[in-house]
């Protein structure tokens, strides 16, 4: 029917309101260039040293108190573009802080190369027509986000000053301008779209901050606090209260960051814990090969210095003690009449002769409301070269030095992660997230950072990640209408 197909046309044409914004995430420290375990361990642990002991917040309510280091903002990093004209940036993904921040063209002693093999940009309040100064005056800026970090200086500037314990930290100031994003109109492919964001302009770095192996030109904090880009967006009914993300673990690293809610059939969800900066999960207990390990659950229970924590910007994965002892030993128990057990640098390796896939067990990972995260060989395992003519896997998983169990890009890697704010959960799914991924836009607009194209259902509309072609769209409405002529 002719009728149906304009129809079709006629509902797609109210998605003038969805906007999608196209950005493919990419991989600082790509597979297939060899980082040593060392040298990922070490970076985690400073990363931990600033987010969970005590760090002095910045001017808004910064009680995520994450880290602004480029170098521990995670492995995958995204491009926004910023500004009147717009200017492209290169900023890490980052669960664990809350603000978007930028380098600035006045910043003191910042990187001016990277060893990542992206052009460093600056951001310049001068040249964009559209960006205005947060003054203190501002609500963005006002008492209720204030801490003791907040600054106002004689120009009645809105500035911020983090300082961490091992002498690295950043200050700047507060700039309300345009974050653009391609969206999604009606039946056609991609219009340019904006909406007014505060970010942060960083004026001066130090420390760890200045080092240009893994610079970038900022963080883009998916955090809790009222100042990251979720929320500013979602108070004003911009984008729903939920964002998700699929990072894709093989060599070409890369995949999916969407301001929306992406759907799967096989995603399982588990409350996060009220009242906590960080985003918090109920780990209840932990399955080698389906048998569960003699631990006291008592070990995961979240409290001021325990917890289990989701954060993008950590590379490996780390257990408390009490978990982590029996969760090795069991590992290598079920192996080692197929492997060699070795000590390499003081972490639990084995030399593996064939896949790893056909040796190492399957974990589970138990949360609250009977959510379970299946990991695989690869989901807890680094390969680490070859020795004797074998290839060495070593235990991805690490000691935590406190009470804080943290998942990190090892675990979250190769799934979907469903950060869904207005319902206070969590959810996941082992994934391919070199696959599309469709996202629901049935209550909000949705940004999406990947490639396009639109599906619908009889309840709701999904944007589906791959190409799309107005010929694709209407071979959709031909065979629709033939299947009701």
């Amino acid at each position: 029917m002719r009728a149906l197909s304009q129809l079709i046309l006629g509902f797609l044409s109210v998605l003038s309101v969805v906007y999608c914004a196209v950005i493919p995430l990419e991989r600082a420290f790509p597979l297939n260039k060899r980082v040593e375990l060392s040298q990922l361990i070490a970076r985690d642990q400073l990363r931990h040293s600033r987010i969970l002991q005590g760090v002095v917040g910045g001017v808004v309510d910064f009680s995520v108190q994450g880290s602004s280091d480029p170098y521990l903002g995670g492995l995958y990093f995204t491009k926004v573009k910023l500004g009147s004209p717009p200017r492209e940036f290169n900023v890490q993904i980052d669960t664990g802080s809350d603000i978007l921040w930028v380098t600035c063209g006045s910043c003191t002693d910042c990187p001016q190369s990277s060893g990542l093999g992206i052009q460093l940009s600056l951001f310049d309040t001068a040249s964009s027509s559209s960006a205005r100064l947060v003054s203190c005056s501002d609500p963005m800026c006002s008492s209720e986000f204030q801490t003791t970090a907040t600054q106002c200086s004689q120009s009645n500037q809105c500035s911020y000053s983090f300082r961490y314990e091992d002498g690295s930290g950043t200050s700047g100031y507060y700039v309300s301008d345009m974050l653009y994003f391609d969206a999604v109109l009606r039946q056609s492919l991609i219009a340019n779209s904006s909406a007014l964001v505060v970010f942060g302009c960083s004026a001066y770095q130090s420390g760890d901050l200045t080092k240009t192996d893994k610079a970038v030109d900022g963080i883009f904090g998916f955090g809790r606090g009222d100042l990251s880009v979720i929320s500013q967006l979602s108070s004003r009914g911009i984008t729903p209260r939920v964002f998700s993300h699929c990072l894709k673990g093989d060599d070409s690293g890369g995949g999916i960051m969407v301001l929306g809610e992406i759907m799967d059939p096989s995603i399982v969800y588990s409350p996060l814990v009220t009242s906590q900066p960080h985003y918090n999960l109920m780990l209840q207990s932990i399955a080698v090969n389906g048998q569960l390990l003699q631990i006291d659950p008592a070990v995961f229970a979240t409290s001021s210095n325990r917890g289990t924590i989701v954060d993008t910007g950590t590379t490996l994965a780390y257990l408390v003690q009490e978990a982590y002892d029996p969760f090795v030993s069991s590992i290598t128990a079920t192996v080692s009449s197929s492997v060699t057990p070795i000590i390499s640098k003081g972490n639990q390796c084995y030399l593996v002769p064939t896949s790893v896939n056909e040796i190492f067990p399957p974990i589970s990972l138990n949360f609250a409301a009977d959510a379970s995260m299946m990991l695989k060989p690869e989901d807890y395992l680094i390969r680490s070269g070859f020795y004797d003519g074998a290839t060495m896997w070593c235990i991805g998983f690490q000691k935590a030095q406190g009470g804080i169990t943290i998942l990190g890009d090892l675990v979250l890697k190769d799934k979907i992660f469903v950060y869904d704010l207005a319902r206070q959960r969590i959810g996941w799914a082992n994934y391919d997230c070199s696959l599309s991924v469709n996202v629901s836009i049935t209550s909000s607009k949705d940004f999406i950072n990947g490639q396009l194209s639109v599906s619908s259902s009889t309840r709701e509309m999904l944007f589906k990640l791959i190409p799309l072609s107005l010929t694709l769209l209407m071979q959709l409405l031909e065979f629709v209408e033939f299947q009701f002529l």
